[in-house]
């Protein structure tokens, strides 16, 4: 029987343009490119040149520190540029698509006779293995040290996130068959909400499930692992994305990398926002273009408006990216009196204007506008009315800024990534980019435990 878990502290935003639950299927892409970027934590080594022949489970570039980690080609057909920015940086590995598609035969395996160290070497071998992310750090995993759990939500609350049921359909058997695989290596928890628990995610096998019943960021994997089983110092655990669990799974099933997935497009200004089948690498023009309701003052972001990365048409689906959503840039707004002005269509978390009165299933549309400036932090509580875990988030935010590492573990960062204090960066009144200063603390303390 499933445990539920209620949580009270966070904060839900409803947004308008939530994909509706209809699916559209996108022409095949000229150009895919597979983009180290996505992978946080690694330092990339490309394998491949340009005019060499890929199929689709080929390595394009591999982990410069473990080579034995690989990140496979999502499709077949001839790389057509290695990009490099500045200081020789790996920014993507452009391949062009055959007309029809070949996979590398990797072997229908049953994941449920496998021990563990022959799934991790079989998602070595088939470069999937770094798309599992780990804690602490919040970063591409490494097969230098195994977990004592692996975690999975398959719960997106984040403001326009996809709903994973829709992905799910049809993909039963793989999201089963990379549980279990998963269950292998470690104990594995899979993290669904109460409406979930009814469908298929409420019966899968071999692994423990949980049901979070709570406002925004309960579907957060940090906040499960918190509630669960926290990570101390010298403990590892793995968070793995749902929609890489399917990969994993196809993989043992069908015995090739397929990383055919869908995504939400999603936000205000979107025309008739659905999901898409699409390709990890695919390039994102053909498949916004005609969707966009304007070409300026619009902000692309590859992700959800709290998390995602900022993008543009040129850009590429991300690895781990389960909607693209468009939101108002906010550069062409010329408000009287500003703030101060008393509004009925703003949304606030803090009942700053009469919006409220409207009720919780009002839906809003918000633009990338930060709406003042960065200033002193204030010491109110605001991080914690928001964040759902057992840490002091305003210490440990200032502990970061000071570098104060022997403060930074004491106060929990071993448990945190940057994407659980995205809703304290929404009501900081301080205005202070918490996720990058969360990043960058991350960055500092494996820099010094390397």
């Amino acid at each position: 029987m499933a445990n539920v878990i209620k949580l009270r502290k966070g904060l839900d935003i409803k947004l308008k343009g939530k994909a509706a639950l209809t699916r559209i299927a996108v022409k095949n892409a000229a150009e895919y490119a597979l983009v180290p970027e996505d992978f946080i934590g690694l330092t990339p080594k490309v394998v491949v040149r340009e005019g060499d022949k890929v199929k689709a489970g080929d390595a394009l570039f591999v982990n410069k520190k473990f080579p034995e980690v690989k990140f496979a080609s999502p499709v077949s057909g001839t790389v057509t540029a290695v990009v490099r920015g500045d200081r020789r940086k790996l920014l993507c590995v452009k391949v062009a698509p055959d007309a029809k598609q070949e996979f590398r035969d990797f072997g229908v395996k049953d994941p449920a006779k496998l021990d563990g160290n022959t799934v991790v070497q079989a998602l070595l071998e088939a470069g999937l293995f770094g798309y599992i992310n780990q804690l602490p750090y919040a970063v591409s995993t490494t097969p230098d040290v195994m977990p004592k759990a692996v975690f999975v939500s398959a719960f997106r609350d984040m403001p326009l996130a996809a709903d994973f049921s829709v992905e799910l359909e049809g993909n039963d058997k793989a999201f089963q068959a990379g549980l279990t695989a998963l269950s292998k290596v470690a104990r594995t928890y899979l993290g669904i909400c109460p409406a979930q628990a009814g469908g298929p995610l409420g019966s899968m096998k071999d692994v423990e499930i949980n049901i979070f019943d709570g406002p925004c960021p309960a579907g957060n994997v940090g906040v499960q692992v918190n509630h669960i089983d926290p990570v101390n110092k010298g403990e590892v655990v793995w968070t793995v994305d749902p929609t890489t669990v399917i990969f994993i799974g196809r993989l043992f099933v069908e015995g090739k990398v397929r990383l055919d997935r869908v995504i939400a497009l999603a936000g205000s200004e979107v025309n008739d926002p659905c999901y898409a089948e699409v390709v990890v690498g695919q390039q994102l023009r053909p498949l916004l273009e005609d969707r966009l309701k304007g070409k300026e003052h619009v902000r692309l972001i590859s992700g959800n408006p709290l998390t995602g990365r900022r993008c543009s048409l040129e850009d590429y689906v991300g690895a781990h990216a389960s909607e693209i959503t468009a939101i108002p840039e906010g550069d062409n707004c010329d408000e009287m009196l500003g703030w101060i002005m008393p509004r009925f269509k703003e949304f606030s978390a803090n009942r700053s204007y009469f919006s409220w009165l409207s009720g919780k299933n009002k839906e809003y549309v918000l633009d990338a506008r930060v709406k003042g400036g960065e200033r002193h932090m204030i010491m109110s509580g605001e991080y914690d009315s928001v964040l759902p875990m057992d840490i002091y988030a305003e210490y440990l935010i200032k502990a970061i800024i000071v570098g104060d590492i022997d403060k930074m573990e004491q106060l929990g960062i071993y448990e945190v990534a940057p994407e659980d204090f995205a809703l304290a960066e929404f009501v900081d009144s301080s205005k202070l980019e918490l996720q990058r200063i969360v990043r960058e603390g991350l960055d500092l303390l494996r820099k010094e435990n390397a």
